[in-house]
C-alpha cells in the first residue's frame, strides 16, 4: 500500500460512483503530494463494464479486493478481456491495489464516524448523494466543503482531472484563515484558470 507523510492541514475525501477510477486517480495524486486523503464510492455496489450495459460486473464495497476483481476480469472470455485492456481497467486495478485493499463505500464509512474537511466529487450525481447524506446525518459542529468537478469516467479523463483536483486542494491549503472566508474567490479563480466549473456547498457534521 502507498503511504506518504501528510503535509496538509485538512482531511480530504475523493468520491466517485465506484471508487474505481476517478476517485482513485485523485487519491493517488493527492497522496503522492503529501495530502491526508481517503477515497470512496457513493453507489450501493461497485458496477464495472461487462458483457453489455445490462450485464455489468458487480462487486461488493468493503469486501471484494481490487486484486480479486482483477483476477475475475482476467478469467472472462477473450473478447471481454481485450475490451477491459483497451479501456485501461487492468491498469486501474493495479494502480488501485497499490493504494489500498478494496473499494470503500462513502455512506458506510461516514456512518462509522469518518469525518473530512474537504470532499471532492467527480460527478454531479455523486455530489448530490454526498450532500444529501451529510444533510440527513445532521450536525452543527464541523463544517465540510463539498466540491464537484464533472469528469468523464475514462482512464484519460481521470488522469486529466486529478492534477486539477490537486491544484484546487493546494489553493485551499494556502488559505491563512481557513477556506470558509475565501471559498468564493478560490472557486472563481480556479474556474477561470482551469476552464472547469466547480459546483460546491458547505455541509455540517
Amino acid at each position: 500500500m502507498s503511504s506518504s507523510t501528510s503535509r496538509s492541514g485538512y482531511r480530504y475525501a475523493c468520491v466517485c460512483a465506484a471508487n474505481f477510477n476517478r476517485s482513485m486517480e485523485a487519491h493517488r495524486v493527492l497522496l503522492e503530494n503529501g495530502f491526508d486523503v481517503k477515497s470512496y464510492g457513493a453507489a450501493s455496489r461497485v458496477k464495472l463494464p461487462g458483457a453489455s450495459r445490462d450485464d455489468p460486473n458487480v462487486y461488493d464495497f468493503d469486501g471484494t479486493s481490487y486484486e480479486e476483481i482483477l483476477r475475475d476480469l482476467r478469467s472472462q472470455s477473450e473478447d471481454l478481456v481485450k475490451n477491459y485492456e483497451e479501456r485501461g481497467m487492468f491498469d486501474m486495478l493495479v494502480r488501485n491495489a497499490k493504494i489500498k485493499r478494496c473499494p470503500e463505500r462513502w455512506k458506510t464509512h461516514r456512518e462509522r464516524g469518518e469525518t473530512f474537511d474537504v470532499i471532492v466529487c467527480f460527478e454531479e450525481r455523486v455530489f448530490d448523494l454526498v450532500v444529501m447524506d451529510l444533510r440527513a446525518a445532521g450536525g452543527a459542529r464541523d463544517a465540510a466543503l463539498v466540491v464537484n468537478l464533472d469528469v468523464r469516467d475514462s482512464y484519460e479523463g481521470s488522469a486529466e482531472a486529478a492534477p486539477r483536483a490537486l491544484r484546487l486542494c493546494e489553493r485551499l491549503e494556502r488559505c491563512e484563515e481557513g477556506w470558509e472566508g475565501e471559498i468564493d474567490s478560490i472557486v472563481d479563480e480556479f474556474e477561470r484558470e482551469e476552464g472547469l466549473r466547480a459546483l460546491y456547498c458547505v455541509c455540517f457534521y
